[in-house]
């Protein structure tokens, strides 16, 4: 038996070449494939935006222009951001490499910040030559450990810090919607998909703003909050949950008063109970304990605004910074214990209502005091006492006709014809205001807390305005009759 060995033959220069370049030419191609799609895309950009709006929305025009305007804007913000962070962090890299002692540190710099362009994989990837050179060239593991070192620093303050805030601001994106789409769209494309995943999902995100069919995508992946205020205040008061609702009243009224507090959060989810109760979502366990917990919430909530600092110089158009009212700022029947009788007139969320409009006048040294719902029903009627009332609040939530609103208003002004009355019609639109004021015959109809706070404080204070009242406490305190200090916010309260 002779043994026989086979061998191939050597290969040539060129197969060489071709064995190493083949496994690159399929993302190559792709990516010279984009390029000149963009290129092309970049020359005829007017005529591909005219036929773009003429195939989607010829018939609202206006209404695709916006779309393709927010889609450019956030596009080019991000690209601008992208690169900007990328340069740095090539810049950052580059320097920290000479001062490391690696060769060529400002080629390695550069191609760090090209492939961070690669989410997620990029800067792995751009160590790798860094690290190679620093095992090569040094005579031991520091000048390793400290190219190391380098790109998890530059990394963890890029990647954790930088991006987060100069990308959600330019994307409009969530944190786990740029992951989810990195993940989706790298298994479709591959590296390219994993570039361009960013992109892409800002186009959805924009598509699901502009187009009502595909508003789950701006639900899924856009970073505006998926409840608002008062939709998370129902939420929470169902769940019993309140701390983080009294949490956001102070940070709101920091800022805000506390009347807008109650106008564009509070009423609003008591309008959503309203509406679950009337398609019998909430039975009545559900109402009462709804109820319980919103209102205890909003004795929480005064006791905090009242610490809140107040103006000393408030304007004339906003309670809000209105200092607390004492005696001497009153006039007439409103110096009395309860000058406000606020009544919720026929649920338990009108009577919630009512405990605004007390509370609104409390928080601001008006004495008011509230009426449970069914106090005009015959059996209640004879020991409601409205001797001591200036002005009479009617609560209501439950406002269809009004049959019921005019039976109230006339039991009002029954047992108090001195008293003023105001109508709160608190899911009445503003059309039909004056239209009700002049069938009932009140004399003030809102549909606002603001407002109706504005018009207890101008009965109050006799219409005197905000200014007048500063104006006159300063002018007492520098008096040399002053000797006495005034009253307290307890005493004014009392």
């Amino acid at each position: 038996m002779i043994p026989v060995e086979v061998h191939e033959p050597p290969g040539s220069p060129l197969a060489t070449v071709a064995a190493l370049i083949n496994p690159l030419l399929g993302p190559l191609a792709t990516t010279t494939l984009i390029i000149v799609f963009v290129i092309f895309m970049l020359i005829q950009q007017q005529d591909l935006r005219d036929r773009l709006i003429r195939l989607v929305g010829s018939t609202d025009i206006a209404h695709t222009t916006a779309a393709l305007d927010d889609g450019a804007r956030r596009l080019s913000r991000f690209f601008l951001t992208q690169l900007s962070i990328n340069a740095g962090f090539g810049t950052a890299v580059g320097l920290g490499l000479w001062a490391i002692g690696i060769p060529s540190a400002f080629v390695w710099g550069v191609l760090a910040g090209i492939l961070r362009f690669v989410p997620f994989v990029g800067p792995v990837l751009g160590i790798i030559f860094p690290l190679a050179l620093a095992l090569s060239v040094g005579s031991g593991w520091s000048m390793a450990l400290w190219t190391i070192g380098l790109f998890v620093a530059l990394e963890g303050v890029t990647g954790q810090v930088i991006e987060p805030v100069f990308h959600g601001r330019s994307t409009g994106l969530t944190p786990i919607a740029i992951i989810m789409a990195a993940t989706f769209w790298a298994w479709l494309w591959g590296p390219v998909g994993l570039v361009l995943a960013t992109p892409l999902t800002v186009v959805l995100v924009v598509l699901g703003r502009h187009v009502e069919a595909l508003n789950f995508f701006e639900v899924l992946l856009g970073d505006e909050p998926a409840l608002s205020d008062s939709e998370v205040f129902y939420h929470r008061m169902l769940s019993n949950d309140p701390l983080e609702v009294v949490e956001h009243a102070k940070a709101f009224m920091a800022e805000h008063s506390l009347s807008h507090y109650y106008d564009q959060v509070a009423r609003p989810a008591l309008a959503l109970a309203h509406k679950d109760v009337a398609r019998g979502v909430l039975d009545d366990e559900k109402v009462e304990t709804f109820t319980a917990s919103v209102e205890s919430l909003f004795a929480d909530i005064v006791l905090e605004y009242a610490d809140l600092p107040k103006d000393m110089a408030p304007t004339e158009t906003d309670e809000s910074h209105l200092t607390v009212l004492t005696p001497d700022d009153l006039v007439g029947p409103w110096r009395s214990e309860a000058p406000l009788v606020s009544i919720g007139t026929h649920s338990r969320l009108d009577g919630v209502a009512a405990s605004m409009v007390a509370t609104l006048a409390t928080a601001h040294g008006v004495g008011a005091r509230v009426q449970a719902p069914g106090a005009f029903a015959a059996a209640k009627l004879t020991s409601l006492d409205l001797s001591t009332a200036a002005l009479i609040c009617l609560s209501y939530f439950d406002f269809k006709t009004t049959a019921r609103v005019r039976y109230a208003a006339r039991r009002a002004k029954m047992r108090a014809p001195e008293a003023k009355l105001m109508l709160g019609l608190w899911t009445a639109p503003d059309a039909i205001l004056e239209q009700i004021k002049f069938e009932i015959g009140a004399d003030f109809v809102v549909n606002t807390l603001h407002e109706a706070a504005t018009i207890i404080l101008d009965q109050a204070t006799g219409g005197r305005p905000v200014g007048e009242l500063v104006r006159a406490r300063a002018a007492a305190l520098e008096s040399p009759a002053a000797v006495e200090p005034g009253p307290t916010l307890a005493a004014a309260k009392a």
